[in-house]
């Protein structure tokens, strides 16, 4: 059984739908296979989930060849701890809706965005799938501009989207499996 079967098998009854369709997510979609287990990867650590981020990383490592696997999963860990800062960032800018918070500066380090180890898209998508997981309207927006200006289709941003719901759906089903 494989790391990500055996963290899949540990979804309790209630998560049943979780379980399946993280099984179908996973199987295949508009996304190539670097892409999804990126923003799947991102979305389990912006969930925080460990089992599941490990266990999707083992599958990275055993289902792509080097260099795309360490580059899969670094972008991947780069872009949750990104989305992170900035989510709370541009969110808050975007809640209180003031002016003068828009036109400060972020003086926020994110040249990892300018040159993921991946590509510009995938690593966007992973941005995208994390802003949506933590409810970044402006973040999202953002980066699904980017996303399309960089040749993805409406339906890899659904992909994407789809991704981020079931993945975060384990992660929280998963909680219910620890003591």
């Amino acid at each position: 059984m494989s790391p990500l079967e055996a963290v899949s098998a540990r979804l309790p009854e209630p998560a049943r739908d979780i379980r399946l369709n993280l099984q179908s997510v996973l199987g295949g979609s508009s996304l190539s296979p670097v892409s999804r287990l990126t923003v799947a990867i991102a979305c389990a650590w912006a969930s925080g989930s460990k089992p599941l981020a490990r266990a999707l990383e083992a599958e990275a490592q055993s289902t792509l060849p080097e260099p795309e696997a360490a580059a899969t999963i670094d972008d991947a860990r780069a872009a949750a701890a990104l989305m992170s800062m900035n989510n709370i960032f541009y969110r808050f800018r975007h809640f209180v809706g003031k002016e003068g918070y828009r036109e400060r500066p972020a003086r926020l380090r994110m040249g990892r965005i300018a040159r993921p180890l991946t590509d510009k898209a995938t690593f966007e998508l992973a941005c995208l799938a994390v802003s949506a997981i933590h409810g970044c309207e402006d973040c999202v927006k953002s980066h699904e501009l980017t996303v399309l200006g960089h040749g993805k289709t409406e339906d890899d941003v659904m992909d994407t989207i789809r991704l981020a719901a079931v993945v975060h759906a384990a992660a929280v089903g998963l909680l219910m499996t620890e003591e």
